[in-house]
């Protein structure tokens, strides 16, 4: 309790490295931080109020009250100037994304184009998340380098015509041309496509596990853990494959490959 005293204290009395740390922040984040702090300094009060009365008052325990006193007002305050600070923001985003889009109506109507085909793409700040009524189309396709759109067309390619040996090399050298694509954790998921092409299970089981555990949180996880699965039961660890395929029901409930996981347990007769 001391610590969590002093650790509050410390934060209101240094707001600037406070700031200084947490600048990357939402508003919304800093709003919880606060939302939380208060919280927290409700339950000091509490551990430190009496279930009865005395006539002996410790100065120390009035001096940490005085203390969580001014804790609390300026909790108060800070979360008044956030709440408020957000309102300001998000109007100062409305009105100027309403007044761009004003402007580029203008602009193709002045050029003569067709103001029907306007795509209002543009949005003040850039890096805010769109709401669904502002029906604005965001792109789903991941940003690629140069070229490596083409090395993952050739690379599966070569997998759906069923060479595998090729596929393999391909996928490699994506892996390493790319170390941070975006489509890492699907290559990683054709290479073990691709060793079940050849027949080498185990080492297709390993490609799956690697993509689940190092992707978890990708689009491709779910496919990643069910093929994992399948891939255990056909190396003859049905227990192993039952488990596997139950988490896909437990992490992705709503994921299609749920639907196939729950198929394959009931095949398989999973406890």
């Amino acid at each position: 309790m001391i610590r969590l005293v002093a650790f509050i204290f410390l934060l209101l009395s240094a707001p600037t490295t406070f700031y200084a740390q947490e600048n990357k922040q939402t508003l919304a984040d800093i709003r919880q931080d606060l939302n939380i702090l208060y919280v927290e300094v409700l339950k000091l009060r509490r551990e430190l109020s009496t279930t009865q009365t005395s006539s002996m008052t410790s100065n120390n325990e009035a001096s940490v009250l005085e203390r969580l006193d001014g804790m609390e007002q300026e909790l108060r305050r800070l979360t008044s100037e956030t709440e408020n600070l957000e309102f300001r923001v998000n109007g100062i985003v409305s009105d100027g994304t309403n007044r761009v889009r004003d402007l580029e109506y203008r602009l193709v109507e002045l050029e003569g184009g067709d103001v029907s085909q306007i795509d209002y793409a543009t949005t003040l700040g850039g890096d805010l998340e769109l709401s669904p009524e502002d029906n604005f189309e965001k792109s789903s396709e991941p940003e690629l380098a140069i070229g490596e759109k083409a090395d993952y067309e050739n690379a599966q390619s070569a997998l759906s015509e069923e060479r595998f040996e090729d596929s393999l090399l391909l996928f490699e050298r994506f892996l390493e041309n790319y170390p941070d694509s975006p489509l890492s954790a699907s290559i990683i998921i054709a290479r073990g496509n691709a060793f079940e092409g050849l027949g080498e299970i185990k080492k297709a089981a390993r490609a799956y596990l690697n993509s689940f555990s190092l992707y978890e949180d990708s689009p491709v996880a779910p496919e990643a853990l069910t093929l994992l699965g399948n891939a255990l039961v056909s190396l003859g660890q049905t227990d192993a494959g039952c488990q596997t395929l139950a988490q896909v029901l437990m992490r992705f409930p709503g994921s299609d490959f749920s639907l196939e996981a729950e198929k394959m347990m009931s095949e398989l007769q999973c406890p």
